[in-house]
């Protein structure tokens, strides 16, 4: 892993070669044991904390997924080890974001990256770590593997996911597993198959908030797979997120399976709003309907940052989203700096105080930041640092809502 001076990056040790368990839907694998506790590796998963920022992860996503993991669950008590486990082939995208999901209550399963059916050191190392209790929603799963047979070590029980025949069949798999983990949802996040994954990836954190499952649709047509899905929830509440080319056929075929609300960039953005993935991640932190949604207007927030071109830090980083201070996946354009449009939206939900209300009466903002220098620079982190720090207000005297009163 490539390692910058200016970062203490995070220490995981990496685990030895996988070794494990057949294909069937729950069985126990045959080779290794149960791992018994033990403490973090050295270093822990931190990679730099600033007084507002957490960094976290490395140069890749199965290092990435490993650590938001670990730092969600550091597994040394029981309540610090999760029910279980997500492990995901990191070459197919669409089951990895309809898999975030899972990361919401009541399952609460972080999500885990295997290489199609190899098993990478760092998520060995992981999952004995995280050391599972079991899921009794899922016949007791410790592991559950959706789109990959990588062989699993220690012991754990394994239920396995087929999601063969394309995005639609792989979303509407992991929702069934869904249905089963937490019941039948009553909202549901759809995705245009042919949108960029810089627009969809912050459906993985509004899924893992709100536990609804992820669903794709194409631009000109709703798949089999997804209607067969949304018919069988009658009716549910459906949002529509970063897929700008859908087409109006498509919006009224899915306007008779649910209720449908489009999720786009609010009046007054740039000319060819929604198809901005800085824009479109801002919207989806800003909406909400009813009790759905992240709803963010204001300080006192978690808030996860990522690097677009890293698509699949965006499931990697979803338990961030469902554990702790709950935040929206947020991007930038680049590694580099903040682009102005959420340089805007970070200022408008800065926290503020005043002489009559002092800091420590105030709610505060906390980045998390996923990846290593080549997702996301120094400087970049610097300016965040400064952004989500609670500032004095000049313009009013009027107390803050989060005083006492």
């Amino acid at each position: 892993m490539r390692r910058s001076p200016l970062w203490l990056l995070a220490g995981l040790a990496l685990g030895g070669a996988a070794s494990g368990c057949g294909k069937a839907a729950l069985q126990p694998s045959v080779q290794g044991a149960l791992p018994g506790p033990s403490t973090p590796p050295r270093h822990g998963v931190i990679a730099l904390a600033t007084k507002n920022t957490t960094r976290l992860g490395g140069a890749d996503a199965p290092t990435d997924a490993a650590s938001v993991a670990l730092a969600v669950y550091p597994g040394l008590t029981t309540a610090t080890r999760p029910q279980a486990v997500v492990l995901v082939d990191d070459r197919d995208w669409p089951a990895a974001v309809a898999a975030a999901a899972l990361a919401a209550a009541p399952l609460g399963a972080p999500l885990l990256y295997a290489h199609g059916d190899e098993l990478p050191a760092v998520t060995a190392h992981a999952l004995r770590q995280l050391r599972p209790l079991g899921a009794s929603a899922l016949g007791g799963a410790q592991v559950i593997r959706i789109g990959t047979t990588a062989a699993v070590p220690y012991g754990y029980r394994v239920s396995t996911v087929s999601v063969a025949g394309g995005a639609a069949s792989a979303a509407a798999a992991v929702a069934r597993l869904i249905g089963m983990a937490q019941g039948k949802p009553q909202q549901v996040i759809v995705l245009s198959e042919g949108a960029a994954r810089a627009l969809q990836m912050p459906a993985a954190g509004l899924a893992a908030e709100s536990g609804a499952p992820i669903l794709f649709v194409g631009d000109a047509a709703v798949p089999a797979p997804t209607a067969a899905a949304l018919a069988g929830l009658h009716r549910p509440a459906i949002y529509l997120l970063g897929a700008p080319g859908v087409s109006s056929s498509t919006l009224a075929a899915l306007g008779r399976l649910g209720r449908v609300s489009k999720i786009v960039p609010a009046e007054g953005a740039q000319a060819g709003a929604g198809a901005d993935p800085v824009d479109n991640a801002v919207a989806v932190s800003r909406f909400s309907d009813g009790s759905f949604g992240w709803g963010i207007r204001e300080a006192g927030h978690g808030l996860v940052f990522l690097n677009p071109a890293r698509a699949l830090d965006a499931p990697a980083a979803a338990p961030l989203s469902a554990h702790g201070d709950y935040g929206p996946l947020l991007l930038l354009a680049d590694r580099t700096s903040l682009p102005p449009a959420l340089a805007r939206y970070l200022s408008d939900i800065q926290p503020g105080y005043t002489a009559a209300i002092r800091p420590v009466r105030e709610v505060y903002n906390h980045g998390w930041l996923i990846g290593d220098e080549s997702a996301i620079s120094a400087l970049a982190q610097a300016e965040i640092d400064a952004i989500l720090e609670v500032a004095l207000r000049t313009t009013s005297t009027e107390p803050s809502p989060a005083g006492p009163e």
